[in-house]
């Protein structure tokens, strides 16, 4: 009997490690090729770790709650065969659970103390959860200490940040200053180390106010229905609460006549399709005029550290797309200033169908520079998006209507039925001003407005 070594695979550039959450095969078990063997958290996404080939589990070499690395041997299967000791390639694998396109950003301190990354508590901690509790300086104990609403009691991220607003501010409103649980929920000062074990959590009222405790309630009728939100829904609540909470927003409004790209289209779409095996979207065209404003204006293409501004190298536009679960998910279009039409397009069908199929990986929603989303798609004119940090701005387009308007001729002005849209662009009013932003979005319309009806793709 041959026995393999099964790795932990690469889950992305940035990702080095990874949480065993839960053994989902034991020792004895059969398992079928492509067959989860167990599940893991990073500190963006959770997935399962299938494993490629048949075999039955001999030994599981992490237990459940430690921390492996990329590439480290996790279990051992015994398979039929006549080599022994082989091992699988800690090959890149798509995740189940797809990633929140920035979070990598706001998120992006993967170093940890070895307290931290190993805890020996009983308690599982995400790696995340874990990151911010090194950073903010809070204790094993006080980790220990904090109600958990996740699955299983886990603590998720936001019990951390209700746990330092709380700590912060005691008696104020949550971590985003509003009432956040269906739940009445009590955070009383931690213990002393001295006092009391790892595991001990003090939920009785504070003596003499000593230390005020914060306590809302939110009433909910018999009929009402109370849907816990997924991970990936925190993760995007939490992402665009922060973006608010970082960016002065400021939104700029252009209508642009995109009679003549509307028509070009429909005169070359059939021949395309039979060429190239699939459709031409407007969202390519949409990239591509935004890729050459953002050239035009590159100070549109930044990031703020502080009171720097970090003016980027690359045109990296980010789209995004909803998923079949109702969530949200942002791929991203590296270099797409260096892409041809037909390129940003074969790029646009292949990220939004492995969007569809949850077979992004997480290097797909990386490094963005700038995002488009299409409002259009669902009938809205015109919209006022949230800035996709930790970039500058974000520009919507609204769906194309027909509409009479004035046509300025040689020979003078008249009345026709033109195609019409919306572009509203929203952006950073720290580093971007009213006049940058104007005519940056003025400018995406000028090259949709523009379109060479002529153009061969």
């Amino acid at each position: 009997m041959a026995t393999y070594n099964l790795q932990l695979p690469r889950m992305g550039e940035s990702v080095s490690e990874a949480t065993i959450v839960k053994w989902l095969k034991q020792p004895g078990d059969y398992i079928e090729e492509d067959e989860p063997v167990l599940e893991v958290a990073t500190d963006k996404v959770d997935s399962d770790v299938p494993s490629p080939v048949s075999g039955r589990l001999k030994e599981q070499l992490f237990t459940e709650n430690s921390v492996a690395q990329v590439g480290d041997v996790i279990a051992i299967l015994e398979v039929d065969g006549a080599a022994s000791d082989e091992s699988i390639k800690a090959e890149e694998i798509p995740v189940e659970a797809a990633e929140i396109p920035g979070v990598d950003q706001l998120e992006d301190d993967k170093t940890s103390s070895p307290s931290a990354s190993k805890d020996a508590s009983a308690r599982f901690y995400s790696p995340l959860v874990k990151n911010i509790a090194t950073e903010e300086g809070i204790t094993p104990q006080e980790l220990d200490s904090i109600p958990g609403t996740g699955n299983e009691g886990r603590v998720t991220k936001q019990d951390v940040l209700d746990y330092l607003a709380w700590k912060n501010n005691p008696g104020g409103p949550d971590a985003y200053g509003n009432i956040k649980r269906a739940t009445t929920v009590v955070f009383s000062q931690p213990p002393p180390e001295s006092q009391h074990t790892a595991n001990e959590t003090s939920l009785e009222p504070p003596v003499n106010g000593s230390s005020p405790e914060t306590s809302v309630t939110l009433p909910i009728a018999p009929q009402d229905e109370i849907i816990e939100m997924d991970r990936m829904r925190r993760l995007i609540a939490d992402h665009m609460v922060k973006s608010v909470q970082t960016s002065p927003h400021v939104c700029s409004f252009v209508e642009a006549d995109v009679t003549n790209l509307v028509n070009w289209r429909n005169k070359i779409k059939g021949a395309y399709e039979k060429r190239e095996g699939e459709k031409i979207t407007f969202t390519p065209i949409f990239i591509e005029a935004v890729s050459k404003a953002l050239r035009d204006f590159p100070m549109v293409n930044v990031s703020v550290n502080g009171t720097q501004i970090i003016k980027k190298r690359h045109i990296n536009i980010g789209m995004a797309a909803a998923l079949p679960s109702g969530n949200l998910i942002v791929p991203v279009i590296k270099n797409a200033d260096q892409l041809s039409l037909v390129g940003l397009s074969k790029a646009v069908n292949n990220l939004a169908n492995r969007a569809r199929t949850n077979k992004l990986r997480p290097d797909d929603t990386q490094d963005g520079t700038f995002t488009l989303t299409n409002i259009g798609a669902f009938g809205n004119i015109m919209g006022t998006p949230i800035i996709n940090q930790p970039q500058v701005a974000i520009l919507a387009v609204g769906t194309i209507t027909k509409k009479p308007a004035v046509i300025e001729t040689e020979h003078g002005d008249m009345i026709g039925i033109r195609h019409m849209m919306f572009l509203s662009l929203s952006y950073d009013h720290r580093v971007v001003d009213g006049a940058l932003g104007g005519r940056f979005v003025k400018r995406v319309a000028d090259y949709l407005e523009n379109w060479d009806s002529n153009r061969e793709v």
